[in-house]
């Protein structure tokens, strides 16, 4: 079995969040998922579960942060700048706030590895 990546995510408006992910290319999946979450499948390796403040305050008695502040930076692969810049796009279109960052292109990406 591959090992798994799940982001767990406070969020305001469950419903809105859900929109967002599923325009990001993210599916909604019944696993996990009731009125006070919801289990989002990037790939087979990476998922969000989207929580309500209600639903995650039930795993830490940690603060949620305030919106206005950044605790964590995700990345996500895509096949071309284009593929980046159409997310990007999307996610401005469903109440995210695009990057403020000036675009930058760092190139493919690549992992080598060596047997012995």
């Amino acid at each position: 079995m591959p090992r798994t990546i799940i982001v767990s995510l406070p969020v305001a408006d469950l419903t809105a969040s859900k929109t967002f992910y599923t325009a990001l290319g993210f599916t909604s999946s019944p696993q996990f998922s009731d009125d006070t979450a919801a289990f989002m499948v990037w790939s087979e390796t990476i998922s969000v579960m989207l929580l309500t403040h209600a639903k995650w305050r039930t795993f830490t008695t940690r603060p949620i942060p305030p919106n206005t502040s950044s605790e964590v930076a995700l990345i996500v692969s895509c096949d071309s700048r284009e593929d980046v810049d159409a997310m990007n796009a999307s996610a401005s279109e469903h109440g995210g706030i695009g990057d403020i960052n000036p675009i930058q292109d760092h190139g493919p990406c690549t992992v080598e590895t060596s047997g012995s």
